[in-house]
């Protein structure tokens, strides 16, 4: 999967929130030097947003 564009089309929410936690998420994977990484091409934004808009990876806003 290069990016999830059909679950990025039905999202209803926050587009911020879902942007900025899949860019947390892929400056974690990259520091972190996750290997599914090269199962993904080397594309760390697209596995990112698949993992946050899949619910692999959830996120929460801090107050």
């Amino acid at each position: 999967m290069i990016f999830p564009l059909e679950e990025l089309i039905e999202y209803n929410e926050n587009m911020y929130e879902i942007t900025s936690a899949a860019s947390r998420r892929s400056y974690q994977l990259s520091m972190l030097k996750d290997p599914e990484i090269e199962e993904n091409d080397g594309k760390v934004v697209s596995l990112a947003a698949r993992q946050v808009f899949t619910k692999e990876v959830e996120f929460r806003l801090e107050e």
